[in-house]
């Protein structure tokens, strides 16, 4: 097992090896979401890039795959929001405050929107997607004059399932960030839209030889929103899109995240639709 290295230089320990992390709160966002905010019981900040993962796990209990959803440019605590959808996710968000938990990464490639300055970028989710999108949300609007347009994308299956809502508001208000949201059904006096996600890409308003695109969601999702970029114009190589599937251990080792010759965990999660197009057409691959 080889060790890694952070942007500090400094050496890092096995990543088999769990670090232990203090939960300091957690939020409710819907009725299944929940965020955390984690802080290192060794006083060291666990550097990350945005779109980047960390195996989060309940002694005892087990380990999911979490990406994080803070600011990887801000000190601060290590926040991940996560969906409870069975029992080591459960035992996670329902953990009092105090609870030491483990965390072994960060691990995977990043959205690395860097290299979007100067152009348009686009960002298409839905539900607990925008999560792993966060942090690259908070990177571009930390530079915001350093991007042309910046549209976000958003559904949830209805209003009670949107992620992060007063942030939102506030990045459409204040923060100069074109933002939509649609649901897939709206109870009587929704007076937002209903529909889904990607019905919005065609009346988006980017440069598509000068965009890169951002997407997170149900694979279904990503291939409907990949297909719709592509017919406005936009590069396969420029379409971004995280594969967090299956994922086990973290590093590559276990298999379980295997999607033909990638390993999602090692060489993703974040993949462009160049290289996931002819795999993502695969049944069952």
């Amino acid at each position: 097992m080889t060790s890694t290295v952070s942007r500090s230089g400094a050496v890092a320990a096995d990543p088999m090896v769990p670090r232990t992390f203090t939960l300091l709160s957690t939020h409710a966002d819907t009725r299944d979401t929940f965020t955390l905010e984690l802080e290192p019981t060794d006083g060291v900040r666990l550097e990350f890039r945005a779109g980047q993962f960390t195996m989060l796990s309940a002694f005892g209990i087990g380990e999911v795959p979490i990406s994080i959803s803070g600011s990887p440019i801000e000190d601060g605590p290590l926040i991940h929001t996560i969906r409870s959808v069975g029992g080591v996710s459960n035992a996670i968000v329902t953990s009092a405050p105090g609870t030491q938990l483990g965390v072994r990464g960060p691990f995977g490639t990043s959205w690395d929107v860097t290299d979007a300055k100067g152009g348009d970028v686009v960002i298409i989710t839905g539900g607990i997607g925008l999560a792993p999108l966060r942090p690259a949300i908070l990177e571009l609007l930390a530079e915001r004059d350093q991007y042309n347009r910046v549209v976000l994308l958003y559904g949830a299956r209805t209003p009670e399932d949107i992620l992060f809502g007063d942030e939102m508001r506030k990045w459409a208000d204040r923060l100069g960030m074109t933002v939509e949201v649609t649901v897939d059904n709206g109870p009587h006096g929704w007076k937002g839209r209903v529909g889904f996600v990607t019905q919005l890409i065609s009346r988006a308003s980017f440069d598509p030889a000068q965009t890169i695109a951002l997407v997170c969601g149900p694979e279904v999702m990503m291939r409907a929103s990949a297909n719709e970029l592509r017919q406005r114009g936009v590069p396969a190589g420029k379409i971004r899109l995280s594969m967090e599937r299956n994922m086990k251990c973290g590093i590559g080792l276990c298999g379980h995240c295997q999607l033909r010759e990638h390993f999602i965990c090692a060489d993703g999660p974040i993949l462009t639709y160049e290289v996931l197009a002819p795999l993502m057409q695969k049944w069952e691959l």
